[in-house]
């Protein structure tokens, strides 16, 4: 959640003046709590089998010099959704690629040293996020491993909970719903599938256990005919999400919750537990 406060001059107070001001166009709703809303981006991608997670470098205070999820305050009139594609081009120069969906909502109260601050976290899964570069209110941006990061990286603010939240919500939906190949390309093979499983359980599976579930698992793949080349060993088939799985998508002005995943997987994959 870097903050371009210094620049902006949007303190928590002011955003929350701001949003009193324009409710108070509208009419408020008598004994209402006028709350300035951030949103919060856990962006997840698979780079060199492992499951990593975008962090910014917070350029300003509070928590100057932090690391912290990608985010910032809600502009009067705009929607959750776009407010999160703004921060995300804004501090990291990067367009959501892939499936976004909402998280949950943090706060208001002991989250932010300024005062109460409600955020709106969302969840962020693509297999290329393109050349990311920190924006002016950023110090930096880089790519981080989830695991490490949350075996103890200080984050700012309550980004720690919500980044475990994310990642959480990631490996559960894995499970029953296709939402893996959010991480793959248009087309990939079952071996680039069963490594998206791995980074994101955070364990090993066996190939062609693997290959015959996620092969025999309707509303989860589909054949495209053709195979790899190019590459070292025997061709590979190559595979897209089936169709109607939605595995891939948001809305970019609206509020109305979550991006759709329609497909559920039926019996589900299960990840191993210890």
């Amino acid at each position: 959640m870097d903050r371009a406060d210094e620049a902006k001059g949007a303190t928590a107070g002011e955003a929350a003046g701001e949003s009193a001001r324009s409710r108070g166009a509208q009419g408020a709703l008598p004994g209402a709590a006028l709350l300035p809303v951030t949103v919060d981006v856990v962006a997840l991608t698979v780079r060199d089998d492992a499951l990593q997670v975008l962090l910014v470098e917070r350029g300003v205070e509070p928590f100057r010099g932090a690391l912290a999820l990608p985010g910032g305050f809600v502009l009067p009139g705009e929607g959750l959704t776009a407010a999160a594609t703004r921060e995300l081009v804004e501090e990291a120069g990067v367009a959501p690629p892939g499936h976004l969906e909402q998280l949950g909502t943090y706060g208001p109260l002991g989250r932010d040293p300024r005062g109460p601050v409600l955020s709106v976290a969302h969840l962020l899964l693509a297999p290329d996020f393109g050349v990311v570069r920190a924006g002016s209110d950023a110090g930096g941006v880089a790519w981080y491993p989830a695991t490490e990061v949350l075996d103890g990286a200080a984050l700012a603010f309550d980004h720690a909970r919500i980044l475990a939240d994310g990642v959480e919500r990631a490996r559960s939906k894995l499970e029953y719903s296709p939402l893996a190949t959010a991480f793959c390309g248009p087309e990939f093979t079952v071996a680039e599938l069963r490594r998206v499983y791995e980074a994101v359980w955070g364990v090993r599976l066996d190939p062609r256990n693997f290959s015959r579930k996620a092969t025999g698992t309707p509303g989860l793949l589909e054949e495209t005919g053709r195979l790899t080349s190019g590459g070292a060993g025997r061709p590979a088939a190559l595979y897209r999400a089936a169709a109607g799985a939605s595995s891939a998508g948001h809305d970019t002005g609206r509020d109305d919750g979550p991006a759709v995943v329609r497909a559920v997987i039926d019996p589900p994959l299960l990840r191993p537990r210890a």
